[in-house]
């Protein structure tokens, strides 16, 4: 299986997003909201964006405090944490004063029981960074909560299950093989969430090389996925 970044039309419409938030005019709240289902490489897609235009990258965990947040955002910026919460927004807010970049927290579900959004609001407010939000699917239902909060989002963005264009287009950019295009249609009925995908594509090599198979029809892969007694299966 090959080690590259696919872009799917969920990576295009978030770079798409970003640009957009960027460019913002200095008047306007830049706070965007990208949410949805687990699998659907959100993460992945942030953390290559992220890495790229030397943003602020944090992703929250459960039991986060406050004073946690502020060092894991104070060390993305190159800044020795100190022991108090407030010194540390000081450093954070006059580091990205001086020299701004968005700040993108994952699983910003964890911080909502806390409140220790109302931060992030607070340093967007002041630095007037962009900031995105990345949640689960119910993100939305439960930053209403939060009326003040959702006031300040410019514009959200659902990660949506791949269709079939993307579908071929991981196929054909992750696999070694090669598929005939039955075969691809044939596999886009089985999963459409990068995980699994990534799990089936996998497997699929797996068991094509015990069999020594290097093109793959409909007719070969029902019978690879299947388990036919006439084809050896790995362990």
């Amino acid at each position: 299986m090959k080690k590259t970044f696919i872009k799917t039309k969920n990576v295009k419409n978030f770079v798409a997003l970003m640009e957009e938030l960027k460019n913002l005019p200095p008047n306007m709240s830049k706070i965007a909201l990208v949410y949805g289902e687990y699998g659907l490489g959100k993460t992945q897609t942030i953390q290559w964006w992220a890495a790229r235009n030397d943003a602020v990258y944090v992703r929250a965990a459960r039991g986060m405090t406050e004073s946690w947040l502020l060092s894991k955002m104070a060390e993305d910026l190159d800044i020795i944490p100190s022991w108090h919460s407030q010194s540390n927004y000081e450093y954070i807010e006059k580091s990205l004063l001086k020299n701004p970049k968005v700040i993108i927290v994952d699983e910003v579900d964890y911080l909502l029981k806390q409140n220790i959004i109302e931060i992030l609001r607070d340093l967007h407010d002041t630095t007037k960074c962009p900031l995105v939000l990345v949640g689960m699917e119910n993100i939305e239902r439960r930053l209403s909560a939060l009326p003040h909060l959702c006031d300040r989002i410019y514009k959200s963005y659902k990660f949506t299950r791949f269709d079939a264009e993307d579908i071929k287009l991981i196929l054909q950019q992750l696999s070694e093989l090669s598929f005939t295009p039955d075969g691809i249609e044939y596999l886009v009925t089985r999963e459409n969430q990068f995980r699994q995908i990534i799990k089936l594509v996998n497997r699929i090599e797996n068991l094509a090389n015990t069999n020594q198979i290097k093109i793959l029809d409909e007719d070969t892969l029902k019978g690879l996925l299947n388990e036919r007694p006439n084809l050896k299966v790995m362990p």
